[in-house]
């Protein structure tokens, strides 16, 4: 891990979970693998607040453990998991944007929770749901269950990994560490459950005695429930379907952007064919065949098949490789390539790099020369941006020798895009913008902290006065109580964390782009 990414776990662990459990996690990133002492021994907390923030970090699959040879416990961070931490909002919103209120809540609170049984997600969000809605109506719970049920089949969601049925066979001394593991194919089979009711809203009573009887319910309630028919079965959000939806996204756009709205229609059939069947790691998707892509197209869409044919053959045949060619049976078999990267350095060196750049990913390796003639650029500019980018690491520069002696009057020089290397730039870079964000949002929060606690106070004071029924001459006695500079001095911080968030979530997006797959 570099730097920058062990510094944003840090920040990311603290806010959310807070100090001990990100003593705990820095401990495991920056020493690797420990036991339950050692970790306890190295941080020099008692072994009950290490045991406690290692079921946070274990809950939120945050932290993995398994069984040395010598039959000791060791834990194990996940860097890569931890850092998705900043990408739930954007979960939550795609689950809102493809399955309504319903698909979001159910989102938010498997990554809230971490893990979660089926029927205590759909009873919660049943629950949140009736508090917003009006007076006398209420969310079923058999409308969640089908929500919950449209993410299972779409991946969304699946399946923890469960420990084994014990049985009276096996051993009488249990292993320390579960052996977790679950069937590929039960890994989004909804449990058939029988949830009949309704979401139920919070009353609002302050007096002793009711919250004494309904204390005493609740107990009695806890009591006298049986366990439900998913005891044990757990479940969480799939992010790797997510990162396969964005990914997808992206590639849609590129399509849309580099040639028409038809084409990116042709290219979302393709991948909404596959999206279920292909893994979300492999460079291609499944071959698709042309009459299949014909059938599936949207009805808004009456192309014939012979100009759907004309299509498929320009994507394969473009440069950029956004489609390929895998055989002729079924009028023509064709993939989609996942390995793509299209993010030219423009952000950083200006229109023309980014001109070159692009250049070099459509013609592979140029000389010098070609790259002035092809780009028409000026030879001294064309060397000057040569010579930043290859700096920069965002080029390379491949030596091809006439002779075994490397003399450069006998060598080619051709420049080329490592794509690998260069998505890993740009990568480290995101990372370490979102850290230095995220601590200048706290050192904003700190510095002006009296001034925000004060502001809390006099917006707490306003909104008990108008539950009462103050006059408007009152509540602007109480308003200026905040001084005009301390207004302004709020307004700034606001805008600055605010816009803090937006660059958070912009070099995120970033990281969605299509990126290159190592192959071997």
């Amino acid at each position: 891990m570099t730097q920058a990414e062990i510094k944003l776990c840090s920040l990311l662990l603290c806010e959310h979970f807070g100090e001990i459990v990100e003593k705990v996690g820095m401990q495991l990133i920056r020493m690797g693998g420990q036991t339950l002492w050692m970790i306890s021994q190295n941080t020099g907390m008692l072994l009950d607040q290490v045991r406690k923030a290692l079921c946070v970090l274990i809950q939120h699959n945050l932290v993995i453990f398994q069984q040395q040879k010598r039959g000791q416990v060791e834990y194990e961070a996940q860097c890569s998991r931890m850092l998705r931490i900043l990408r739930y909002p954007r979960y939550i919103y795609t689950a809102k944007t493809l399955y309504s209120d319903t698909g979001e809540l159910i989102v938010e609170e498997l990554l809230l929770n971490g893990k979660m049984t089926m029927s205590a997600v759909v009873k919660k969000v049943a629950d949140r749901l009736t508090e917003t809605m009006e007076d006398g109506k209420t969310m079923d719970y058999s409308e969640v269950s089908a929500t919950f049920t449209c993410l299972a089949d779409t991946h969304f969601v699946q399946r923890c990994p469960s420990p084994p049925e014990r049985s009276e066979s096996t051993e009488a001394r249990p292993s320390p560490t579960p052996a977790l593991a679950i069937n590929e194919k039960d890994m989004y089979a909804v449990p058939k459950l029988n949830l009949i009711g309704k979401g139920k809203r919070k009353h609002s009573d302050n007096t002793k005695e009711d919250g004494e009887r309904e204390a005493k319910q609740s107990r009695q309630d806890l009591e006298s429930e049986e366990p439900s028919a998913d005891s044990g079965i757990f479940w969480q959000v799939n992010i790797d379907r997510f990162h396969q939806h964005f990914r997808d996204q992206a590639i849609v756009s590129a399509v849309a952007n580099r040639m028409d709205q038809t084409s990116s229609e042709i290219v979302r059939t393709m991948l909404r064919m596959s999206e279920v069947t292909t893994s979300s790691n492999a460079p291609y998707t499944q071959p698709l065949s042309s009459n299949e892509i014909f059938r599936l197209l949207p009805t808004g869409y009456n192309i014939s098949k012979q100009i759907l044919d004309q299509y498929l053959t320009l994507l394969a045949d473009d440069p950029l490789e956004f489609v390929g060619k895998s055989g002729d049976s079924g009028g023509g078999m064709y993939v989609i390539k996942h390995a793509l990267l299209h993010f030219p350095p423009g952000y950083r060196f200006g229109s023309r790099c980014a001109r070159i750049f692009r250049l070099l990913l459509r013609k592979r390796h140029l000389e010098q020369k070609q790259i002035e003639d092809f780009a028409m650029i000026p030879a001294k500019e064309a060397k000057e941006m040569m010579y930043k980018m290859l700096s920069a690491n965002i080029v390379a520069l491949q030596e091809i020798p006439k002779t075994p002696d490397h003399a450069p009057s006998r060598t080619f020089y051709l420049y080329t895009v490592n794509t690998l290397s260069s998505a890993r730039l740009l990568l480290q870079r995101c990372y370490k913008c979102v850290a230095n964000l995220i601590e200048r949002r706290l050192h904003e929060t700190k510095e002006n902290r009296r001034l925000l606690e004060k502001s809390q106070r006099v917006e707490a004071i306003l909104a008990s006065v108008q539950a009462t029924g103050a006059e408007q001459a009152q509540l602007q006695e109480i308003e200026e109580m905040i001084t005009a500079p301390e207004r302004q001095q709020l307004e700034t911080l606001k805008h600055n964390v605010n816009k803090s968030h937006e660059y958070i979530e912009l070099k995120y997006k970033l990281r969605t782009l299509p990126q290159p797959h190592q192959s071997g």
